[in-house]
């Protein structure tokens, strides 16, 4: 690719005229690659059927309700000294939860998806997802065989609760992109029966 094409591509981005090729400009995007959406109209009505969508509606509130609570008794084991049992059974009330909002998102993705994990439209969510599992798992280990002191093993925690947090945001961002695609495949919908926007 030379300079020339890079550079038209850059333009292309921050191009906010009308005319296109009109005006002497190529339009690059007609060369890009049509955009993926996250689901398929079929995965869509299977998404919308499915038991296990709201199972998650539910479950994704209680789970962040229930690291907020032990992040805030973790922080205070941290600060002050005091509440380490409290701040080690929420860390285990808060796995517990994991677990449970995995196993059934998995059943999610396989009604949807047609697999357990990993389908493409959440691939990097559920690797991220075996990460946080991997270490929620690793601090209830720490915390049973003593194999890490107190302090250790809430650092642990913190650890877990950092991975927890990028991938509560993936899946908001996931979330808000398929609002989006919504609307989007709606408009779609509407203009293929034949009606003009």
């Amino acid at each position: 690719m030379s300079s020339n094409d890079i550079l038209t591509r850059v333009a292309a981005r921050f191009d906010t005229c009308p005319y296109g090729a009109a005006a002497g400009r190529l339009i690059v995007a007609a060369r890009r690659k049509p955009r993926r959406f996250l689901y398929t109209p079929e995965e869509r009505r299977r998404r919308d059927r499915s038991r296990w969508t709201l199972v998650q509606g539910i479950l994704a509130p209680v789970q962040f309700a229930v690291f907020l609570v032990s992040l805030a008794l973790v922080l205070r084991y941290m600060t002050t000294g005091d509440g380490f049992a409290a701040a080690a059974w929420s860390v285990v009330v808060k796995t517990v939860v994991l677990y449970v909002i995995m196993i059934t998102g998995s059943i999610w993705e396989r009604d949807v998806f047609g697999r357990y994990l990993f389908a493409p439209a959440f691939f990097w969510e559920d690797v991220v997802s075996m990460l946080v599992m991997a270490l929620h798992t690793a601090y209830i280990a720490a915390l049973f065989t003593d194999a890490l002191g107190p302090t250790q093993q809430m650092w642990l925690a913190l650890t877990a609760y950092t991975t927890y947090l990028i991938n509560a945001a993936q899946y908001v961002i996931k979330l808000r992109a398929a609002r989006l695609e919504r609307g989007q495949a709606v408009a779609q919908d509407y203009r293929a029966v034949g009606f003009s926007e």
